[in-house]
C-alpha cells in the first residue's frame, strides 16, 4: 500500500492568484483593450475563479503552477518581447491556466505595442493616488 500526502493550497496562495488576476484587469488589460472589451471579458468570466476552480488547483503544487503561469504571462506582456520563444511561452502558460479551468481566450498578438489604448484613461485602471475626504 502506497500512501501519497498532498498538501492543500494555502489561503495566501489563493489570495495571490486573485491579486494577479486583479493586476491583469487593472494594469495589463487597460493598456491593450477598451473599457467595453474589458467589461466583455468580465462578462465572459475571463480569468475568473470560483470555488470549483480552487478544487482544480487545490494542492500546493497546482496553485504554484497557476501563480507561475499568471506571473509569466504578465512578464511577457509587460516586457513587450515579440520573439517566437516568448510567444510559445505565452501560449504554453495560457494552456496551463485553461487546464486548471481558467478561461483565457486571448492571443499573444492582442498584446501588441501598437495598441491605441496605451494612454487612455480607463475605469478599470487603479487610481494613481487617493483623495481622502
Amino acid at each position: 500500500m502506497t500512501v501519497k500526502v498532498l498538501l492543500a493550497s494555502t489561503h495566501e496562495q489563493e489570495e495571490k492568484i486573485q491579486e494577479l488576476i486583479q493586476y491583469m484587469y487593472c494594469t495589463i488589460f487597460p493598456d491593450y483593450f477598451t473599457d467595453d472589451e474589458i467589461e466583455q471579458f468580465d462578462d465572459m468570466q475571463v480569468l475568473h475563479t470560483s470555488t470549483r476552480n480552487f478544487e482544480y488547483f487545490g494542492t500546493l503544487k497546482e496553485a504554484f503552477q497557476v501563480i507561475s503561469s499568471l506571473q509569466t504571462v504578465i512578464s511577457i506582456v509587460e516586457s513587450g518581447a515579440r520573439e517566437e520563444m516568448y510567444e510559445e511561452m505565452f501560449y504554453h502558460n495560457a494552456e496551463i491556466l485553461q487546464g486548471f479551468g481558467m478561461f483565457f481566450p486571448l492571443s499573444f498578438d492582442q498584446f501588441s505595442e501598437d495598441s491605441d489604448c496605451r494612454h487612455n484613461l480607463s475605469i478599470y485602471s487603479r487610481a494613481a493616488n487617493q483623495l481622502l475626504i
